[in-house]
């Protein structure tokens, strides 16, 4: 344990850094680009362009690393971020700012991949999964760091770029001075969506449905905010109130789900979301303090799940199948994450900001609508046979070698 302790503390401080500063550009971006006079269906695109090269990089990233090494791909791809996010500022134009996103997102997921098989090699099967929780925390966690991080200057100034781009600079530090040694080649796995959908047409579907929802909240969850009238603090505080929500709620949910059908699960969450993403929209124009407690509410019961569907897909599967199935369901959140922005923003833009959270209930009534029929045509799997919940954040496939559930 004292040999795994030293490494793990270093690559998780990486991890805490990157999602950080990760988390600052989620809620500035849109903001500043509201602020020079984008569309929302800029926005919305901007925000598809990021997600588009997040699976472009979650596809072939692990090529990159594999020739280079895993220190020197998190030196390269760390400091490509950093010097981006410091051109947003320069030039606010539409064109440039979808290529710039396109290349964070992939240049996130190379990262991602870096860190996740580092700490999957460092972690013994004995606290596999209490690494993998710690791992989760983080993410879900820090990221609301980084949005309350916007509060400190103004968006329409250089200074969040520049924060930005220093806590990406310093998630250069404990990976690269680490004296660890690396660990061994990414392993790429197969993507069969087909395949993934006769096993599991739940978690499948699931997956999708969650990418599109989750992609507009967060491309466009900013520009709902401070559409409906909230300063730039008000748009940071109910950011984190969502994502606070999703963060506290994933345990709980997930322990509920291993005792019960775990779509029954899935099916509660998504009408809960739904009444949650109407009741956003109905309340525009009230007090902020009822936007927060919603907003809170609807991440809460909106964000585990993905985790959901992905714990429900294991119960169909084997565990020499299960990270496959598991990079499958991650390539469907990221198709959903690419086209869920754009859909969103059309719809805003023909209407208004309140669309956002009327078109979230609507995909989550439509994958309620699908969870109650197969409901009929599935039976449950027994009790003995599901493996436990465990909350996973929507990174890479390479998370999913890190999960107990693989080996089980």
């Amino acid at each position: 344990m004292k040999r795994t302790l030293g490494p793990l503390i270093a690559l998780l401080l990486s991890t805490a850094l990157l999602v950080m500063g990760n988390g600052v550009q989620f809620t500035l971006l849109p903001i500043r680009a509201d602020m020079e006079g984008f569309s929302a269906f800029a926005i919305g695109l901007i925000g598809a362009a990021y997600f588009s090269g997040y699976v472009l990089g979650c596809l072939t990233a692990a090529r990159i690393i594999r020739r280079a090494g895993h220190v020197r791909s998190f030196a390269a791809l760390a400091s490509i971020v950093s010097a981006i996010v410091l051109v947003f500022p320069l030039e606010p134009e539409i064109i440039l700012w979808c290529v710039l996103r396109a290349i964070t997102g992939f240049c996130l997921a190379g990262l991602y991949m870096v860190i996740e098989s580092w700490l999957n090699e460092k972690s013994t099967n004995e606290i596999r999964g209490r690494v993998m929780s710690v791992y989760t925390f983080v993410n879900l966690t820090v990221i609301t760091i980084g949005q309350l991080l916007v509060n400190t200057a103004d968006p329409a100034g250089p200074i969040l770029f520049s924060l930005a781009a220093i806590l990406f600079s310093l998630a250069l530090l404990p990976v690269t001075m680490t004296t660890s040694d690396t660990p061994g080649p990414i392993k790429s796995a197969k993507i069969r969506l087909g395949w993934l959908y006769s096993i599991s047409p739940v978690g499948a579907v699931g997956c999708l449905a969650v990418g599109m929802a989750n992609g507009a909240i967060w491309s466009l969850g900013p520009i709902f905010a401070h559409g409906i009238g909230l300063s730039v603090a008000g748009v940071t505080y109910f950011m984190s109130a969502v994502v606070l929500g999703g963060a506290l709620a994933q345990w709980p949910i997930g322990i509920l789900s291993d005792r019960m059908d775990r779509r029954i699960v899935i099916a509660l969450a998504c009408l809960l979301a739904a009444f949650a993403g109407g009741m956003l929209a109905y309340l525009v124009g009230t007090v902020s303090g009822g936007l927060l407690a919603l907003g809170f509410v609807y991440g809460a019961v909106a964000f585990p799940i993905s985790a959901l569907c992905v714990a429900h897909a294991n119960d169909q599967l084997s565990g020499d199948t299960f990270v496959e199935a598991s990079g499958a369901m991650n390539l469907l959140y990221g198709i959903g994450a690419v086209t869920g922005p754009l859909i969103a923003a059309a719809i805003m833009g023909l209407t208004s900001v309140r669309m956002l959270f009327i078109y979230t209930a609507a995909i989550h009534s439509l994958l309620l609508i699908y969870v109650l029929i197969r409901l009929k045509i599935r039976h449950a799997v027994p009790g003995e046979e599901k493996e436990s919940f465990v909350p996973v954040p929507n990174t890479t496939s390479a998370v999913f070698e890190m999960d107990p559930r693989k080996d089980a």
